[in-house]
């Protein structure tokens, strides 16, 4: 199971984050890999929920 996408600055991102460009993110986001309910990046990238 993926990790959640988190912002980059999330309290709740865990050691085995990577990082990921915009494009990977919105791609991940878009192919239905959850958003970390905390930090809430697919609202600060404008995706619709």
């Amino acid at each position: 199971m993926p990790v959640p996408v988190h912002a980059g600055d999330c309290w709740d991102a865990q050691k085995r984050c990577t990082v990921m460009s915009v494009k990977e993110a919105r791609r991940a986001l878009a192919e239905g890999v959850a958003a970390c309910p905390h930090c809430r990046p697919d609202t600060a990238l404008g995706m619709p929920e």
